[in-house]
């Protein structure tokens, strides 16, 4: 599966909404396009923002992913 999916198919398991921004450009973080249209390799600064009832559990699922490299091997 790719990063993209991953943090998709997490977000989508929380009622809030969930965005991901990076440089100028946001998209909902439920949506695998609008993740991959953010371009966010590697390396890249990326902010994790939710609203709703259950946002910061879904602030701080979304991030653990990104810590843990997706759980992919280097």
């Amino acid at each position: 599966m790719s990063a993209a999916a991953d943090v998709a198919r997490t977000a989508a398991t929380f009622e809030s909404d969930v965005w991901l921004s990076k440089d100028d450009a946001e998209v909902d973080a439920k949506s695998i396009m609008g993740i991959l249209t953010l371009a966010a390799g590697m390396g890249s600064e990326v902010v994790v923002k939710a609203d709703g009832p259950d946002e910061e559990e879904a602030v701080r699922a979304v991030v653990a992913l990104f810590n843990a490299k997706f759980n992919e091997e280097a």
